[in-house]
């Protein structure tokens, strides 16, 4: 892909995530009603799509369940602000590996297997206009966790996703996910117009210099539709960074907690530093109604 600066550009606002970093910060979401009010604060910043994982609201604990994917969902449709909600399905692949010497059996702690339907339940409830689709297997972070996605299980994810009229937003943390997913495009399991995440600086996926950026950037077919985040330190850099190589912009309490040193951030302050980005650069921030016809999204 040549380099060419994206001049037309969204917004994507991950709100919580489901990382240990609800006693990093206090202003990570937790229960239904902290991610919706996080969701439409960021959609009145700036942000088009809105990214959910949802929590349990006791423990702040990641969560799969349908209840509280559905309080989520309802509260940010019933919102006085327009925002393209974005569900993730990446739960229920986590596998937590015994110890060095014995791998098996696995430590159930941590350990969250889920077959396909059940993956994608809450998306065939709610119905968003996009879900996520995590597009490999990786050593995710610290430890023995593995992230954990086998080519059947994204293939039949995908194809549910598809059936349902919800556009797949694949996450791709390496080359190699890139690889397969033009394969599930090539296969007919993902349809046009194709979005993808590039996910940078995720131990030990893609790093998050600009060399291996662009390796992952020049990987995307030219008539797909990116965007690009990294993680931490260097993630208030990214949004220039995938602006001029032709992507569109996430930021958010998912990915990064602080808006400045030593200043932890709320998600609309981390919408509003992207927005000032976008526009300083001379590019055009785009909104929701936008978003949906350039990739064909069924609003609901």
């Amino acid at each position: 892909m040549p380099l060419s600066m994206n001049r037309e550009v969204f917004i994507t606002c991950a709100v919580t995530g489901s990382g240990d970093t609800v006693s990093k910060s206090g202003h990570v979401p937790i229960t239904p009603k902290q991610i919706a009010d996080a969701a439409i604060e960021a959609a009145k910043a700036g942000a088009a799509v809105a990214h959910c994982h949802v929590r349990d609201p006791e423990t702040g604990a990641p969560a799969r369940r349908l209840d509280l994917y559905k309080e989520v969902t309802d509260r940010i449709r019933s919102a006085d602000v327009d925002v393209v909600l974005n569900l993730t399905a990446g739960m229920g692949g986590d596998l937590v590996f015994g110890n060095v010497e014995s791998p098996l059996p696995v430590n159930e702690k941590g350990t969250d297997m889920a077959g396909a339907t059940e993956r994608v339940a809450h998306v065939a409830e709610c119905l968003p206009e996009i879900c996520t689709l995590d597009c490999g297997t990786m050593n995710f972070s610290l430890g023995d966790y593995v992230m954990t996605n086998t080519p059947s299980m994204l293939r039949e994810m995908a194809r549910q996703m598809t059936a349902l009229g919800v556009r797949p937003e694949i996450e791709a943390f390496d080359t190699g996910h890139l690889w397969f997913a033009k394969q599930l495009v090539e296969e007919g399991l993902i349809e046009d117009p194709v979005l993808i995440q590039l996910c940078m600086g995720i131990p030990w996926g893609a790093p998050d210099d600009l060399n291996t950026f662009m390796a992952m950037v020049n990987n995307v077919p030219a008539n797909w539709t990116f965007s690009a985040f990294s993680i931490g330190r260097n993630a208030l850099a990214y949004p220039a960074a995938a602006i001029l190589a032709g992507g569109n912009v996430r930021v958010g309490l998912e990915d990064n907690l602080y808006v400045g040193k030593g200043q932890l951030a709320t998600n609309g302050q981390l919408v509003e530093k992207a927005v000032s980005v976008v526009e300083g650069m001379g590019a055009k921030i785009i909104g929701p109604n936008e978003v949906r016809e350039k990739l064909k999204l069924k609003k609901r």
